[in-house]
């Protein structure tokens, strides 16, 4: 949310797809996520900006090797550094940019090591899947149902105060208003103290 804030034009381009794609009547639902693109394109450039976990699990060489032209003996421990691929200038156009639409022209399955927010392989993240429909689906339900403005007017400050879970060092104050034309049961929730 804090990228799209800071984004308007991104936020305006997901909720006119979601508007279309799913309308006003119902809330979106997991079939609906194969005919939102773009939220898999947001989705996906704010995981390759801001990896679940800067650093993938540590793997061990089985066998001497040579990586990049370093010589890496048999049993050595690795650590793959994944927030340093997703912003290397060589791999990505602008890589500190947040722009979703890199992800339309790119099929993740076939992008091999470039882009590997969960890891890659038979160490994998086993959620990942999950995780992502989670994570859109959710995303995708507060766009439908609010309208979202941000408390400042200033960049939304993006740093992190964890180096290992990427937590962000700020909280994200934003302020949102149930959207007229939407029927969705999160504005209809009753909260009891």
């Amino acid at each position: 949310m804090s990228l799209l804030l800071d984004h308007p034009e991104a936020l305006h381009r997901l909720r006119k797809e979601i508007d279309n794609g799913v309308g006003h009547g119902r809330l979106l639902n997991d079939s609906d996520l194969a005919r939102l693109p773009f939220l898999r394109c947001v989705v996906n450039e704010t995981l390759r900006l801001y990896p679940p976990v800067p650093l993938l699990l540590p793997h061990c060489s089985s066998e001497d090797c040579i990586v990049v032209g370093y010589k890496i003996p048999k049993d050595t421990i690795l650590l793959v550094n994944a927030w340093a691929m997703h912003r290397d200038p060589k791999v990505w156009d602008k890589p500190e940019r947040f722009k979703p639409e890199r992800f339309e022209a790119i099929e993740v399955e076939r992008e091999g090591f470039k882009f590997v927010p969960f890891g890659t392989g038979r160490r994998a993240c086993p959620g990942a899947s999950m995780g992502l429909r989670t994570v859109s689906l959710a995303l995708g339900a507060l766009v439908q149902c609010f309208e979202w403005e941000k408390v400042v007017e200033s960049d939304m400050n993006m740093n992190y105060n964890s180096k290992v879970t990427m937590q962000k060092a700020t909280p994200l104050e934003a302020m949102c208003i149930r959207r007229q034309q939407a029927v969705c049961p999160l504005t209809t929730l009753n909260y009891h103290k």
